[in-house]
């Protein structure tokens, strides 16, 4: 007995190619409106879906597939007698493959000037409902929800003129997937709609944070542990991954990636791709431990690491520019968990191969622009707490040298000027609190995650101090501000002389008043990088 495909597509890339290759196989056409005329222009033969339900379509088109003989013909068993007399009592014809893909809902309210009917009208209503159908019996009939599955499907029909168990329900995953993405973008767009607001204006206003959020992610891998070895974890990604994202990135050598590998990697890549000149930035336990700009890989890796070559060790290193055969050879010098970059040439990987257990990431640079997206940066960062989430948008700002003010008497150089954004940028990406020292486009002390201010500020002049570097002449950067004028005290006298903090505290006269006494050049940025 032939086979029956039904066919209704809104994305036609594909389907008359399709199409045609069914037919060639045999398969009975079922299809509708725009789709059913693709076809018939193309002289195959195609029955309309109103012609095989004797219902007529209307509203326009809004019911056309909500019918007992297309959903009967979906969802009936083959396997139960009941079923089969049932729709052979009623004159229903089963359908063996379904191919649907559904109104473009997600691309419409993307537009710029979308109005709340041309969201309504984007709806899908029947093409769900057979998806959900088909996808229910997936015992009896293939469900295809994206174009990519043509061949695989095609390749079986050819084979063995049926679609396999695993395919089936292979398909019948995605269609459930896809219709929970489907829906999950409707309840987040018409949840973010204010409408009293809205009433009168063409697009509606929309809330920055919808009344129901719907996570969409997909898995892709399960993962050895998690943080620790006695938890599970997996590796998901955004539905719609940002270009230059850390999930976009393709292993090219070494182990598989662990969990703190894959943070540590994140904390890594999203630093150095903030800096428009060669960078590199090594980060053990999702800090920073030593970050510089140079004229090239290698240049940028050998000032990075002098920072600390003790937390260096097993670190995670990135960079923002191609590794060549020089800084392959000097990174490979030491132990390296991960490696990143944007490309290696031949002779880099080259000298990788005797390193079988390092794990060497490429990811393509963002394109840049105007949105986050772009810059493949997070629009949103999320914090689970008990029970609940914490949804906030992401620490995105870009300080430039005009956002910065001078509140010191002594005027900052051109020099510690550049120095103070540099250290500002790596501050932002070492968890609070934060105090950074830098100088000549490289750190030289970093102090994190403290408690006090004060103890952050001892730990980078430690750290410094044992990495044999000087802080005479430094550039002091503090995620937050100075409460009172010690912490301030603390790096002047370890040899700051230019300092940049976001200001706002209800002491910063008198913190200004211990730098114009110490005769140091202070700068507010007017922003908190707090990040925990």
């Amino acid at each position: 007995m032939a086979l029956t495909a039904l066919l209704s597509v809104s994305d036609k890339t594909g389907i008359l190619e399709f199409a045609q290759s069914l037919h060639g196989l045999g398969v009975k056409l079922l299809s509708t409106g725009g789709t059913a005329k693709l076809l018939a222009d193309a002289g195959l033969p195609v029955t309309e879906v109103a012609d095989h339900t004797g219902f007529p379509e209307m509203l326009d088109g809004r019911v056309k597939t909500l019918h007992p003989k297309i959903h009967g013909g979906l969802l009936a068993r083959r396997d139960l007698p009941a079923h089969v007399a049932a729709i052979q009592e009623h004159g229903i014809d089963t359908i063996d493959l379904l191919v649907v893909n559904l109104y473009p809902f997600e691309a419409t309210v993307a537009k710029a000037g979308c109005t709340l009917e041309d969201a309504i009208e984007n709806i899908d209503i029947g093409g769900p409902a057979m998806v959900r159908s088909a996808a229910k019996n997936w015992k009896d009939v293939g469900v295809l929800t994206d174009a990519a599955q043509y061949p695989v499907a095609l390749a079986e029909l050819k084979a063995s003129g049926k679609l396999s168990d695993k395919t089936r329900f292979a398909f019948s995953v995605a269609a459930f997937n896809r219709i929970a993405d489907y829906d999950g973008a409707i309840s987040d767009y018409l949840s973010a709609i204010d409408f009293e607001a809205s009433e009168g204006q063409a697009a509606p206003k929309r809330a920055l944070f919808p009344a129901q959020s719907n996570g969409r992610f997909v898995k892709l891998q399960d993962l050895r542990y998690g943080e620790n070895p006695h938890q599970q974890a997996a590796f998901y990604r955004d539905l719609y991954p940002a270009p230059g994202s850390l999930v976009t990135a393709k292993q090219l050598q070494g182990k598989e990636l662990s969990y703190n590998n894959i943070a540590d990697a994140d904390a890594a890549w999203e630093c150095v791709k903030n800096f428009e000149v060669p960078a590199c930035v090594i980060v053990k336990h999702a800090n920073p431990c030593g970050v510089a700009v140079g004229a090239d890989a290698h240049e940028s890796y050998a000032k990075a690491f002098k920072t600390d070559p003790t937390s260096a060790f097993g670190g995670i290193i990135a960079f923002n520019r191609p590794v060549d055969l020089a800084a392959a050879q000097a990174v490979s010098k030491q132990f390296v968990e991960v490696l990143m970059a944007p490309a290696y040439t031949p002779e880099a990987l080259e000298v990788f191969k005797a390193k079988v257990n390092v794990r060497i990431l490429q990811i393509e640079l963002p394109p840049g622009g105007d949105t986050d997206w772009k810059n493949g940066r997070n629009a949103m960062d999320v914090k689970r707490v008990g029970s609940g989430l914490l949804i906030q948008t992401a620490d995105n700002h870009q300080l430039a040298l005009a956002d910065l003010k001078v509140v010191t008497t002594k005027q900052p150089t051109a020099q510690q000027l550049e120095d103070l954004l540099f250290a500002w940028k790596v501050a932002q990406y070492v968890k609070s609190n934060a105090i950074v020292f830098c100088a000549g486009g490289m750190t030289l002390g970093v102090g994190a995650g403290q408690m006090s201010r004060l103890d952050s500020a001892r730990i980078a002049s430690i750290k410094a101090e044992h990495a044999g570097l000087s802080l005479a002449g430094s550039a002091v950067a503090s995620d937050a501000f100075f409460p009172f004028r010690d912490g301030l005290d603390v790096v002047i006298d370890h040899g700051a002389t230019c300092v940049i903090q976001p200001g706002g505290s209800m002491r910063d006269q008198e913190v200004i008043d211990a730098a114009n006494e110490r005769g140091v050049a202070m700068v507010f940025s007017g922003v908190r990088h707090f990040r925990h």
